[in-house]
């Protein structure tokens, strides 16, 4: 399930063969460098792996969605796989029901706007183009994937909720967008073992309280077999098994933002997703440590859900000494 796990994800066994991803002109073409800024390359910051037993947590910092959408050396390859994946298979990959599009609408014509998607401002902008193809081509011009949530006033001093309304989410981490749809933010963390017992009501405090103008970064981490950058269950991409050798171990981090629309008050969850190897991930031995902390001190049940409890102390003991 999508969450604010510090790990997430649900392996499931099979394999999948990726497709040739072609560089093929097309709706939402690339945009020159020469036109927007290059995103900073996304590290492993030190700052979202402290050194501590695994626990839910929030840890937001403040953030820009001009750097969180920004271009990264690999804009060229992440849009061309998007492209793939939006144009075979959009109705697996996105969706908009009809109380998102007033937010999408929001969204679209704020985005119209960014530099990295200049070559797709007009179509953008072109009310004759159906909300939902401009929301694809939106998303064809951005390397993070996009999930819109709307809110639902509660009675009495209790937070709004939010509900999942639309989005495109080429790079799910095991979970398809389609069966979120409609789910309010805690039943779409409900599979997650604990998370709404850990941290439920300060995610529906988090949205209500997050103000338009204001950008919020977070962090998730979660470990896998193969550096697919979707892994969307349908496609049953292998998962870990004993025993484990360095080369298959994988670490997905997810960069996630969040920010509110000033006029809809739909939030935005932007999600962008890299992978680093076990190997690499021992030449930094801080970040090496808390992974294998939190591998180590992961409740069962998570373990469970995560189907790593075969693998979990290989997996910690390959980080050993780094």
């Amino acid at each position: 399930a999508v969450s604010f796990a510090n790990v997430h994800g649900h392996p499931e066994d099979g394999q999948s063969v990726a497709p040739d991803f072609e560089k093929a002109d097309g709706r939402a073409t690339v945009p020159s460098r020469k036109r927007c800024r290059t995103m900073p390359p996304i590290t492993l910051d030190p700052r979202w792996f402290a050194d501590e037993d695994f626990r839910f947590s929030l840890g937001t910092v403040p953030g820009t969605t001009t750097e969180f959408f920004a271009p990264s050396a690999d804009t060229a390859t992440i849009l061309a796989e998007r492209r793939t994946w939006l144009r075979t298979d959009p109705q697996s990959y996105a969706a908009l029901l009809p109380a998102g599009e007033p937010i999408a609408a929001e969204l679209i014509e704020l985005a119209s706007a960014w530099p990295m998607l200049a070559d797709a401002t007009s179509t953008l902008r072109n009310s004759e183009v159906s909300l939902f193809d401009r929301l694809l081509i939106l998303s064809e011009g951005l390397e993070p994937d996009l999930v819109l949530l709307a809110p639902q006033p509660q009675h009495g001093d209790r937070d709004t909720r939010f509900t999942v309304v639309g989005g495109c989410v080429c790079f799910p981490s095991m979970w398809r967008l389609t069966d979120k749809l409609g789910q309010r933010v805690d039943e779409v963390h409900q599979p997650v073992p604990q998370l709404n017992a850990s941290i439920g009501p300060q995610i529906d405090r988090l949205l209500s309280r997050l103000r338009p103008g204001k950008c919020l970064v977070r962090a998730n981490w979660s470990v896998c077999r193969v550096p697919e950058l979707n892994q969307h269950p349908d496609r049953h991409l292998p998962a870990l098994q004993s025993p484990v050798r360095p080369g298959e171990a994988w670490l997905r981090r997810e960069d996630q933002c969040l920010f509110t629309l000033p006029k809809t008050g739909g939030v935005i969850f932007g999600i962008r997703v890299t992978h680093t190897t076990w190997r690499d991930l021992r030449q930094q031995p801080a970040v090496a440590r808390h992974v294998a902390r939190g591998l180590r001190t992961m409740p069962t049940d998570m373990l469970d859900y995560k189907r790593l409890n075969e693998v979990v102390s290989e997996l910690a003991a390959l980080l050993d000494g780094a």
